[in-house]
Protein backbone atom coordinates (compact mmCIF):
# COMPACT_ATOMS: atom_id res chain seq x y z
CA UNK A 1 0.00 0.00 0.00
CA UNK A 2 1.27 3.45 -0.92
CA UNK A 3 2.65 5.60 1.89
CA UNK A 4 2.60 8.74 -0.26
CA UNK A 5 0.53 11.67 1.04
CA UNK A 6 0.06 15.25 -0.08
CA UNK A 7 -0.31 18.16 2.35
CA UNK A 8 -1.45 21.39 0.71
CA UNK A 9 -0.50 24.43 2.74
CA UNK A 10 2.25 22.41 4.43
CA UNK A 11 4.43 25.50 4.75
CA UNK A 12 1.86 27.10 7.01
CA UNK A 13 1.14 27.01 10.72
CA UNK A 14 -1.20 24.01 10.90
CA UNK A 15 0.00 22.30 7.71
CA UNK A 16 3.61 22.09 8.89
CA UNK A 17 2.47 20.30 12.06
CA UNK A 18 0.41 17.88 9.94
CA UNK A 19 3.43 17.19 7.73
CA UNK A 20 5.55 16.55 10.85
CA UNK A 21 3.04 14.02 12.20
CA UNK A 22 2.72 12.18 8.90
CA UNK A 23 6.50 11.92 8.51
CA UNK A 24 6.68 10.51 12.03
CA UNK A 25 4.17 7.86 10.93
CA UNK A 26 6.43 6.79 8.08
CA UNK A 27 4.67 8.51 5.18
CA UNK A 28 6.34 10.00 2.11
CA UNK A 29 5.11 13.59 2.34
CA UNK A 30 4.79 16.03 -0.55
CA UNK A 31 4.02 19.59 0.55
CA UNK A 32 2.26 21.92 -1.89
CA UNK A 33 2.47 25.59 -0.93
CA UNK A 34 2.75 28.85 -2.88
CA UNK A 35 4.46 30.39 0.20
CA UNK A 36 2.22 33.47 0.04
CA UNK A 37 1.44 32.95 3.71
CA UNK A 38 3.58 29.94 4.58
CA UNK A 39 7.35 29.59 4.76
CA UNK A 40 9.78 27.07 3.32
CA UNK A 41 11.51 27.12 6.72
CA UNK A 42 8.40 25.59 8.32
CA UNK A 43 8.32 22.63 5.94
CA UNK A 44 9.87 19.75 7.90
CA UNK A 45 13.06 18.08 6.77
CA UNK A 46 12.16 14.89 4.95
CA UNK A 47 9.15 16.37 3.15
CA UNK A 48 9.30 17.39 -0.51
CA UNK A 49 8.22 20.99 -1.08
CA UNK A 50 6.61 21.94 -4.40
CA UNK A 51 6.05 25.68 -4.68
CA UNK A 52 2.85 26.14 -6.73
CA UNK A 53 -0.55 27.80 -6.45
CA UNK A 54 -3.45 25.34 -6.10
CA UNK A 55 -5.41 27.53 -8.53
CA UNK A 56 -2.92 26.44 -11.24
CA UNK A 57 -4.61 23.20 -12.34
CA UNK A 58 -1.93 21.97 -14.80
CA UNK A 59 0.87 22.43 -12.25
CA UNK A 60 -1.21 20.71 -9.57
CA UNK A 61 -1.98 17.85 -11.95
CA UNK A 62 1.74 17.23 -12.47
CA UNK A 63 2.37 16.99 -8.72
CA UNK A 64 -0.50 14.56 -8.19
CA UNK A 65 0.61 12.46 -11.16
CA UNK A 66 4.12 12.19 -9.74
CA UNK A 67 3.24 11.71 -6.05
CA UNK A 68 0.31 9.30 -6.59
CA UNK A 69 -0.94 10.03 -3.05
CA UNK A 70 -2.93 7.52 -1.02
CA UNK A 71 -4.31 10.41 1.07
CA UNK A 72 -4.55 14.19 0.84
CA UNK A 73 -4.68 16.79 3.60
CA UNK A 74 -5.99 20.02 2.13
CA UNK A 75 -5.05 23.02 4.26
CA UNK A 76 -4.00 25.55 1.60
CA UNK A 77 -6.37 28.52 1.76
CA UNK A 78 -6.87 32.23 1.75
CA UNK A 79 -7.58 32.34 5.48
CA UNK A 80 -7.98 36.03 6.31
CA UNK A 81 -11.48 37.41 6.91
CA UNK A 82 -10.41 41.00 6.28
CA UNK A 83 -8.47 40.04 3.13
CA UNK A 84 -11.58 38.26 1.83
CA UNK A 85 -13.58 41.45 2.30
CA UNK A 86 -10.91 43.49 0.50
CA UNK A 87 -10.45 41.02 -2.39
CA UNK A 88 -13.32 38.51 -2.60
CA UNK A 89 -12.34 37.37 -6.10
CA UNK A 90 -8.94 36.11 -4.98
CA UNK A 91 -10.54 34.57 -1.91
CA UNK A 92 -12.96 32.71 -4.18
CA UNK A 93 -10.25 31.60 -6.59
CA UNK A 94 -8.14 29.98 -3.86
CA UNK A 95 -10.85 28.61 -1.58
CA UNK A 96 -13.32 27.47 -4.24
CA UNK A 97 -11.46 26.83 -7.51
CA UNK A 98 -8.34 25.69 -5.66
CA UNK A 99 -10.32 23.30 -3.47
CA UNK A 100 -12.18 21.90 -6.48
CA UNK A 101 -8.84 21.29 -8.21
CA UNK A 102 -7.47 19.42 -5.19
CA UNK A 103 -10.54 17.28 -4.49
CA UNK A 104 -11.07 16.44 -8.16
CA UNK A 105 -7.49 15.25 -8.65
CA UNK A 106 -7.55 13.34 -5.35
CA UNK A 107 -10.85 11.66 -6.24
CA UNK A 108 -9.53 10.53 -9.62
CA UNK A 109 -6.77 8.68 -7.72
CA UNK A 110 -9.17 7.33 -5.08
CA UNK A 111 -7.33 9.29 -2.38
CA UNK A 112 -9.48 10.45 0.55
CA UNK A 113 -9.22 14.14 1.44
CA UNK A 114 -9.25 15.73 4.89
CA UNK A 115 -10.39 19.29 4.13
CA UNK A 116 -9.95 22.05 6.70
CA UNK A 117 -12.92 24.39 6.75
CA UNK A 118 -13.97 26.99 9.29
CA UNK A 119 -16.36 26.69 12.20
CA UNK A 120 -17.12 30.16 13.47
CA UNK A 121 -16.92 32.09 10.20
CA UNK A 122 -19.30 29.61 8.61
CA UNK A 123 -22.10 29.54 11.16
CA UNK A 124 -22.49 33.27 11.79
CA UNK A 125 -23.70 34.97 14.97
CA UNK A 126 -27.37 34.09 15.41
CA UNK A 127 -27.08 30.35 16.03
CA UNK A 128 -27.60 28.00 18.98
CA UNK A 129 -24.55 27.59 21.22
CA UNK A 130 -22.66 25.30 21.20
CA UNK A 131 -23.23 24.98 17.47
CA UNK A 132 -23.57 21.58 15.79
CA UNK A 133 -22.74 20.63 12.21
CA UNK A 134 -26.40 20.50 11.15
CA UNK A 135 -26.86 24.23 11.73
CA UNK A 136 -27.55 26.01 8.42
CA UNK A 137 -24.48 28.17 7.65
CA UNK A 138 -24.87 31.95 7.54
CA UNK A 139 -21.37 33.36 6.91
CA UNK A 140 -20.80 37.07 7.52
CA UNK A 141 -17.78 37.47 5.24
CA UNK A 142 -16.60 36.22 1.81
CA UNK A 143 -14.12 33.93 3.58
CA UNK A 144 -16.96 31.97 5.20
CA UNK A 145 -18.88 31.89 1.91
CA UNK A 146 -15.90 30.54 -0.04
CA UNK A 147 -15.19 27.87 2.56
CA UNK A 148 -18.85 26.81 2.41
CA UNK A 149 -18.63 26.51 -1.37
CA UNK A 150 -15.43 24.50 -1.04
CA UNK A 151 -17.20 22.17 1.40
CA UNK A 152 -19.97 21.62 -1.13
CA UNK A 153 -17.50 20.41 -3.76
CA UNK A 154 -15.77 18.11 -1.28
CA UNK A 155 -19.11 16.57 -0.25
CA UNK A 156 -20.44 16.30 -3.81
CA UNK A 157 -17.28 14.62 -5.13
CA UNK A 158 -17.37 12.21 -2.18
CA UNK A 159 -21.02 11.30 -2.63
CA UNK A 160 -20.75 10.89 -6.40
CA UNK A 161 -17.53 8.83 -6.33
CA UNK A 162 -17.71 6.89 -3.09
CA UNK A 163 -14.27 8.17 -2.06
CA UNK A 164 -14.65 9.09 1.64
CA UNK A 165 -13.70 12.76 1.93
CA UNK A 166 -14.00 14.53 5.28
CA UNK A 167 -14.84 18.18 6.00
CA UNK A 168 -13.24 19.36 9.24
CA UNK A 169 -14.66 22.62 10.57
CA UNK A 170 -11.96 23.97 12.83
CA UNK A 171 -12.35 26.14 15.88
CA UNK A 172 -9.80 28.90 16.47
CA UNK A 173 -6.48 27.09 16.23
CA UNK A 174 -3.44 28.26 18.17
CA UNK A 175 -0.02 26.87 18.97
CA UNK A 176 3.71 26.97 18.14
CA UNK A 177 4.67 28.35 14.68
CA UNK A 178 1.60 30.57 14.47
CA UNK A 179 2.42 33.89 12.85
CA UNK A 180 1.77 37.08 14.82
CA UNK A 181 1.40 38.98 11.55
CA UNK A 182 -2.20 39.27 10.38
CA UNK A 183 -5.51 39.05 12.22
CA UNK A 184 -6.00 35.28 12.28
CA UNK A 185 -3.76 34.37 15.21
CA UNK A 186 -4.77 36.33 18.28
CA UNK A 187 -2.73 34.10 20.62
CA UNK A 188 0.42 34.72 18.58
CA UNK A 189 -0.34 38.44 18.30
CA UNK A 190 -0.88 38.81 22.04
CA UNK A 191 2.24 36.73 22.77
CA UNK A 192 4.44 38.87 20.53
CA UNK A 193 3.17 42.07 22.13
CA UNK A 194 3.66 40.71 25.64
CA UNK A 195 7.17 39.53 24.83
CA UNK A 196 7.98 42.96 23.40
CA UNK A 197 6.31 44.89 26.23
CA UNK A 198 3.77 46.51 23.91
CA UNK A 199 0.00 46.92 24.27
CA UNK A 200 -2.00 45.04 21.60
CA UNK A 201 -5.33 46.05 20.09
CA UNK A 202 -8.25 44.11 21.57
CA UNK A 203 -11.18 44.21 19.16
CA UNK A 204 -14.69 43.93 20.55
CA UNK A 205 -13.45 45.22 23.94
CA UNK A 206 -12.48 41.69 24.97
CA UNK A 207 -16.05 40.36 24.82
CA UNK A 208 -16.00 38.18 21.65
CA UNK A 209 -15.75 34.46 22.32
CA UNK A 210 -14.15 31.63 20.38
CA UNK A 211 -13.58 27.91 20.74
CA UNK A 212 -9.78 27.85 20.94
CA UNK A 213 -8.13 24.55 20.07
CA UNK A 214 -4.48 23.57 20.34
CA UNK A 215 -2.77 22.72 17.04
CA UNK A 216 -1.68 19.25 18.21
CA UNK A 217 -5.32 18.32 18.79
CA UNK A 218 -6.21 19.53 15.28
CA UNK A 219 -3.48 17.37 13.76
CA UNK A 220 -4.74 14.22 15.49
CA UNK A 221 -8.30 15.05 14.35
CA UNK A 222 -7.33 15.50 10.70
CA UNK A 223 -5.50 12.17 10.71
CA UNK A 224 -8.45 10.46 12.43
CA UNK A 225 -10.84 11.96 9.85
CA UNK A 226 -8.91 10.84 6.79
CA UNK A 227 -10.81 8.02 5.12
CA UNK A 228 -14.07 8.94 6.88
CA UNK A 229 -16.97 10.59 5.07
CA UNK A 230 -18.79 13.43 6.78
CA UNK A 231 -18.60 16.89 8.30
CA UNK A 232 -17.03 17.31 11.73
CA UNK A 233 -16.54 20.19 14.15
CA UNK A 234 -12.95 20.01 15.37
CA UNK A 235 -13.04 21.99 18.60
CA UNK A 236 -12.96 21.72 22.38
CA UNK A 237 -16.59 22.53 23.15
CA UNK A 238 -15.36 25.29 25.49
CA UNK A 239 -16.20 28.97 24.97
CA UNK A 240 -13.48 31.46 25.94
CA UNK A 241 -13.64 35.25 25.61
CA UNK A 242 -10.71 37.29 24.35
CA UNK A 243 -10.26 39.07 27.68
CA UNK A 244 -9.71 35.73 29.43
CA UNK A 245 -7.22 34.70 26.76
CA UNK A 246 -5.33 37.94 27.37
CA UNK A 247 -5.29 37.50 31.14
CA UNK A 248 -3.91 33.95 30.95
CA UNK A 249 -1.15 34.98 28.54
CA UNK A 250 -0.33 38.11 30.52
CA UNK A 251 0.02 36.04 33.70
CA UNK A 252 2.25 33.61 31.86
CA UNK A 253 4.42 36.49 30.61
CA UNK A 254 4.50 38.05 34.08
CA UNK A 255 4.00 41.63 32.87
CA UNK A 256 1.40 44.32 33.54
CA UNK A 257 0.15 45.73 30.24
CA UNK A 258 -3.33 46.93 29.36
CA UNK A 259 -4.57 46.39 25.78
CA UNK A 260 -6.10 49.08 23.56
CA UNK A 261 -9.85 48.37 23.41
CA UNK A 262 -11.51 48.80 20.00
CA UNK A 263 -14.79 47.92 18.27
CA UNK A 264 -15.13 44.73 16.21
CA UNK A 265 -14.09 44.92 12.56
CA UNK A 266 -16.35 44.20 9.58
CA UNK A 267 -17.20 40.51 9.17
CA UNK A 268 -16.00 39.45 12.62
CA UNK A 269 -18.16 37.33 14.91
CA UNK A 270 -19.31 38.21 18.41
CA UNK A 271 -19.51 34.57 19.54
CA UNK A 272 -18.31 31.19 18.34
CA UNK A 273 -18.66 27.97 20.32
CA UNK A 274 -18.72 24.59 18.61
CA UNK A 275 -20.16 21.20 19.53
CA UNK A 276 -17.49 18.53 18.82
CA UNK A 277 -19.54 15.53 19.95
CA UNK A 278 -19.94 14.07 16.44
CA UNK A 279 -16.15 13.89 16.02
CA UNK A 280 -15.87 12.13 19.36
CA UNK A 281 -18.65 9.71 18.43
CA UNK A 282 -17.68 8.93 14.82
CA UNK A 283 -13.92 9.51 14.75
CA UNK A 284 -13.06 8.44 18.27
CA UNK A 285 -11.36 11.81 18.70
CA UNK A 286 -11.49 14.34 21.51
CA UNK A 287 -9.38 17.42 22.24
CA UNK A 288 -6.83 16.55 24.91
CA UNK A 289 -5.17 19.90 25.68
CA UNK A 290 -6.93 22.41 27.96
CA UNK A 291 -6.87 26.12 27.13
CA UNK A 292 -4.61 26.94 30.10
CA UNK A 293 -2.13 24.18 29.28
CA UNK A 294 -2.19 25.00 25.57
CA UNK A 295 -1.56 28.69 26.18
CA UNK A 296 1.35 27.90 28.49
CA UNK A 297 2.95 25.63 25.91
CA UNK A 298 2.31 28.09 23.12
CA UNK A 299 3.65 31.17 24.87
CA UNK A 300 6.90 29.40 25.79
CA UNK A 301 7.35 28.05 22.25
CA UNK A 302 6.53 31.36 20.56
CA UNK A 303 8.96 33.29 22.78
CA UNK A 304 11.68 30.86 21.71
CA UNK A 305 10.71 31.52 18.09
CA UNK A 306 10.72 35.30 18.57
CA UNK A 307 14.17 35.17 20.19
CA UNK A 308 15.54 32.92 17.43
CA UNK A 309 14.18 35.29 14.77
CA UNK A 310 15.93 38.22 16.42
Amino acid sequence: MSTSVIVTGGGGFIGSHVADALLARGHDVTVIDDLSAGSAAKVPAGATLVEIDIVDRPALQRVFDQAQPAAVYHLAAQASVTASVADPLRDCAVNVQGTLNVVDLATKLGAPVSFTSTGGALYGDDVPMPTGEDQIPAPLAPYGASKLAGEAYVKTWSLSSGVPHAVCRLGNVYGPRQSPHGEAGVVAIFSEHLHGGRAPKMFGHGAPTRDYIYVGDVVSALIAANGKQGTFNIATGVETDVATLWRVLRDEAGVEIEPELLDLRAGELKRSWLDPSRAERELGWKAAVSIDEGLRRTYAALVDEFVAAG
